[in-house]
């Protein structure tokens, strides 16, 4: 069923966490981007257009400035934001550049998604984007959200622009094979659902662990995100974006993931 709705998708939002996208040491996986971009251009001469919705600007700043790293004051926190956006997006560029396809930085708060005039600005810069072949990356602006205006998990930012751009596929990379029963990573007999109908049956049914180490959210953020996008009629898979071509064995059907199904 993954593979038919990868085939059939022409719009497809990906997201990417902090967890999938650094080394172990806070850095930029480079070589995962590299990986990622050759993937998505093969995507790309299928026909499809992309948007990417990425983590990591945090984590990049940290990793460029850690003399701060230890620092929990929000100003020093969107600081490093300010200055690892710069570095996410020049590792993007890279990437992608070697495939001769530019990118496109959005910056987004959450009332760019609640203003009727923003909203209707945003959709038109990702349709100019992808119908000139540019591959937009959305991240939220950190340097300048507070608790009032933020968004708070790129899941979030993730669901609304899928809805917003009304995609035919959302992808959550993850760093687990998708949603299980129970926390895989402690108990080895954990099963995975490969397909969830009821989100509300889901959750009676599963336990949620706790957000990992570089990201802010966690399987509660990433089960909600489906949620939104149902509601739009748009389905969800949630994969374990470190695996190798991961995107295109969720089109050949090689893989097995998480498919949330739109009503």
């Amino acid at each position: 069923m993954i593979s038919e709705i990868m085939s059939k998708s022409k719009k497809i939002v990906i997201k990417i966490g902090s967890n999938t996208l650094a080394n172990e040491n806070g850095t930029i996986n480079k070589d995962f981007l590299k990986k990622l971009c050759a993937q998505v251009c093969h995507l790309i001469r299928e026909g499809k257009q992309i948007v990417i919705v990425s983590s990591g600007a945090r984590i990049a700043g940290v990793a460029t400035i850690d003399k701060w790293m230890r620092k929990e004051d929000i100003h020093y926190k969107q600081a490093l934001c300010a200055i690892g956006q710069v570095e996410l997006m020049d590792a993007y560029r890279k990437a992608f550049w070697e495939n001769h396809i530019h990118i496109a930085q959005m910056l987004l708060t959450r009332d760019d998604f609640f203003d009727r005039n923003r909203t209707l600005n945003i959709r038109n810069t990702l349709f100019t984007l992808v119908d000139e072949g540019v591959i937009p990356i959305i991240n939220e602006n950190d340097t300048v959200s507070v608790e009032e205006i933020k968004i708070g998990d790129n899941d979030t930012l993730a669901a609304l622009t899928a809805n917003l751009w009304n995609a035919d596929v959302l992808i959550l990379f993850s760093d687990v094979d998708g949603i299980y029963d129970k926390n895989p990573k402690i108990y080895q007999g954990a099963s995975l659902i490969e397909e969830v109908a009821d989100i509300d049956e889901l959750l009676e049914n599963i336990t949620i662990g706790e957000s990992n180490s570089f990201g802010t959210g966690g399987i509660a953020t990433k089960i909600e995100a489906a949620r939104k996008v149902n509601n739009y009629g748009i389905p969800m898979i949630l994969t374990n974006g470190s695996k190798e071509n991961i995107l295109l064995k969720l089109l050949d059907g090689t893989e097995k993931a998480t498919l949330f199904e739109a009503p």
